[in-house]
């Protein structure tokens, strides 16, 4: 599955219209976002997320989406369910990202 680059125009929408998804926040500066963009790429067409929606934000232009879940750190990932935040974690770790996204099931 593709990642979807979402917006502060359309980031509800995208909650609502799928009910697993995860959420990488970054910011262009971040070279530990830009770091783990191949790792998130692999990790969307990773068969034991099927049926996950993957979202990109950036930070900084995106004050609404970047306060849903409460960014502290980048790169920052956050996973939500029919809508509602699940978990979050500030990590550039794959293992990390792995552990919260199996918080969706």
């Amino acid at each position: 599955m593709a990642v979807i680059e979402a917006t502060d125009e359309n980031f509800s929408q995208e909650l609502e219209n799928h009910s697993k998804v995860i959420v990488k926040y970054y910011a262009d500066w971040c070279g530990s976002c830009r770091l783990f963009n191949p790792k998130y790429k692999r990790l969307s067409g990773d068969d034991r997320f099927q049926g996950v929606t993957f979202l990109n934000v950036n930070a900084e232009k995106n004050e609404v989406a970047r306060k849903v879940a409460g960014v502290t750190n980048l790169p920052f990932f956050a996973v939500f369910k029919s809508g509602v935040l699940v978990d979050a974690v500030a990590s550039s770790k794959e293992e990390a990202v792995v552990e919260l996204m199996n918080k969706l099931n």
